[in-house]
């Protein structure tokens, strides 16, 4: 059987910056392949890396002569693109076989299907074992309906098949397979956060144990939280740093609580010296950072430099509707213990709520600026499909754009009680022009001594971001 993992043409958020990621599901999907059927030929398809365009992707996969063609799918904003990409495949190869994943066509698994014609099959929340087996029974010829986790065409039916349970041990994963991209590696980059050095990027665990209404991960994942251990998480930073030269690692939990497995990671790096020539990025919660003070000394020598905390809010009634469990408080403190142990922060804002107001929005702009930390990133909320604010949203009427590519946290969908979409939009400007529009503020981040903070300014201004969101509307 040959098998094409395909990550689409697309655009990157352009707060990001400069920054290409490696085309991680379809890593780690193709490994796993491999891991169970050596013997099929599998092929990593990353459009951004190989500079293929619509036309260009058609003949790649055409001289590839598929059987199976999967494609990438993470983002609701790319639902569009992921389609588009299954009608290039079918032009390309009308025999082959596509299938999907991920959070968005999870959620909404049958009407995708009854919506694009050129999906055969989507893989539901976790995607090895079912893709596998969905790979066996395409190569024997027989019927989908024994593969648990798929959702299917069966003749002019949409079937999906009973849910698939959790792989229960993560470390029996095999590491992601970045040797199917080994001619690229030098392309992946984030220049804002890892300037110049060559990024991979790391799971440490998969799900949540909290259960924020706005966030798609806890349906997806079951509402579960599992994770690798720390010697398994250590084991892929050296892989990716001695096989592919890697030197700048996102760890993409969802949240790295500390815990023992957390404290068995940073040993793990400490004892093996990892943090000598590797620096790593991850994503806290506010509670977590602020209750932990003492494990933060320890993380920063293990060669974590970066925290993302997702504060959200000043407003404790804000943080309660979305079920955060934070408060304010505790953000202020997690800010202050990171900066000083010399990690760069970076805040999390979420405006557009429903009780959102002018006066609510300038509230937080104040507390942001009170909070102070190295980089603020502001975002609308957003209903994605799968959350409880997606179900509450739509059974109340409020979502006013049905245009999955604005499902992006920049565009704003719906409106408040008392602020309509464009003003909505018009406030996420005011929260950007207000942070990083302050002369005092500009000149600390351009000379700044960390130079995370340092590049993250001088591209800021470079780039114009402020303007690009104004131009949004």
């Amino acid at each position: 059987m040959r098998v094409v993992f395909v990550e689409p043409p697309k655009e990157y958020w352009f707060i990001m910056g400069e920054y290409l990621p490696p085309p991680t599901a379809c890593l780690q999907l193709a490994a796993y392949l491999e891991s169970k059927h050596p013997e099929h030929e599998i092929t990593v398809v990353d459009c951004q890396a190989e500079n293929l365009d619509w036309s260009r992707l058609e003949r790649r996969i055409a001289d590839l002569k598929p059987d199976v063609v999967a494609v990438s799918s993470l983002s609701t904003c790319n639902a569009y693109t992921v389609a588009r990409a299954m009608e290039t495949a079918k032009r390309a190869a009308p025999d082959a076989l596509t299938i999907t994943g991920g959070q968005h066509f999870t959620a909404l698994a049958e009407p995708s299907l009854r919506e694009y014609p050129e999906i055969d099959a989507i893989a539901r929340g976790e995607g090895e074992e079912t893709l596998v087996e969905f790979v066996e029974a395409a190569a024997s010829g027989r019927d989908f309906s024994d593969v648990r986790g798929l959702t299917f065409r069966h003749g002019e039916e949409v079937v999906s098949s009973p849910p698939r349970p959790l792989i229960q041990d993560l470390d029996s994963l095999p590491m992601p397979g970045y040797h199917f991209v080994e001619d690229h590696l030098d392309k992946y980059s984030f220049n804002k956060m890892a300037g110049g050095k060559r990024y991979a990027i790391i799971e440490g665990s998969r799900g949540c144990e909290h259960a924020c209404t706005f966030c798609s991960q806890c349906a997806f994942w079951g509402h579960r939280w599992r994770t690798k251990s720390g010697r398994r998480i250590a084991d892929e930073m050296e892989h990716c740093r001695d096989e592919y030269g890697a030197e700048f690692l996102w760890l993409t939990d969802d949240n790295f609580t500390f815990n023992p497995r957390s404290r068995e990671l940073v040993d793990e790096l400490n004892r093996r010296r990892l943090g000598d020539d590797v620096l790593w990025f991850v994503q806290a919660r506010v509670d977590d950072v602020a209750g932990n003070p003492e494990a933060i000394p320890p993380l920063r020598r293990s060669g974590n430099q970066w925290v993302l905390l997702g504060v959200e809010s000043g407003d404790p009634g804000a943080l309660a509707s979305w079920r955060k469990g934070t408060d304010p408080g505790q953000a202020g403190r997690a800010v202050r213990v990171l900066e000083d142990n010399d990690i760069f922060s970076q805040a999390t804002m979420i405006i557009g709520g429903r009780k959102d107001t002018s006066d609510s929005i300038e509230g937080l702009r104040r507390y942001i600026d009170s909070l102070s930390p190295g980089l603020a990133i502001f975002m609308i909320l957003t209903p994605f499909p799968g959350t409880r604010l997606y179900d509450e949203a739509a059974g109340n009427g409020w979502i006013r754009d049905g245009n999955w590519a604005h499902y992006d946290m920049i565009h704003a969908v719906m409106p408040t009680e008392t602020l309509s979409v464009g003003e909505v939009q018009q406030e996420l400007y005011q929260c950007y022009r207000s942070f990083y529009g302050k002369w005092g503020r500009r000149m600390e981040g351009f000379f700044s001594g960390n130079r995370f903070k340092r590049s993250t300014y001088r591209y800021m201004v470079s780039q114009n971001i402020v303007r690009q969101l104004r131009d949004l509307f």
